[in-house]
């Protein structure tokens, strides 16, 4: 009799991941069809899970992109934005460049660009070239010695930024 309650535990579980399973990838497929994902084949997300993020030890830097579509065998970084936008964000493109790094390490291939997609489906391809690089460095470099130094000061005036800012219990000036 234990055998069989064990079989039949075994069986629905077995049902449960296979439904699941199946739920999840109608789900991805609705997501890139919402989205507007570039085609290719999803190979990290962060939206519906929470997965190992990207790590550089070299670069002191870890990253989760929302996702990562493998393209021709190039693997692209699409990162998602509740907010609209006639053109990228400064930050969001530098975020971006940060994965492009983190890809570069971690499949041990060039990221021939990302992919930015802003509320209502709007995209923007962003290049990954030399100057991008260089300016993600330079960013990391100095967030390094703002963070080093205790003495920095906030770049805006968006109470909505700042209610959303991850530091706000430190902060000596936060708006609102």
């Amino acid at each position: 009799m234990t055998g069989l309650v064990l079989i039949l535990i075994l069986f629905v579980a077995a049902l449960f991941f296979l439904f699941r399973s199946r739920k999840t990838r109608q789900w991805t497929v609705m997501q890139k069809e919402i989205l507007g994902i570039p085609q290719g084949r999803i190979v990290y997300t962060d939206l519906d899970r929470l997965p190992e993020p990207l790590f550089s030890a070299q670069l002191g830097l870890v990253g989760r992109p929302d996702y990562i579509v493998q393209i021709h065998g190039k693997y692209i970084p699409v990162e998602v934005k509740s907010a609209k936008a006639r053109k990228p964000c400064r930050n969001h493109v530098l975020q971006l460049g940060a994965y492009c790094l983190l890809i570069e390490q971690t499949y041990g291939q060039p990221v021939p660009f990302g992919v930015l997609v802003y509320d209502g489906g709007r995209q923007f391809t962003i290049p990954f070239v030399d100057i991008l690089r260089e300016q993600v460095i330079k960013t990391l470099e100095q967030m390094r010695i703002q963070l080093a130094s205790k003495l920095v000061t906030r770049n805006h005036d968006a109470p909505a930024k700042c209610k959303r800012c991850p530091f706000r219990k430190f902060c000596n000036q936060k708006i609102l």
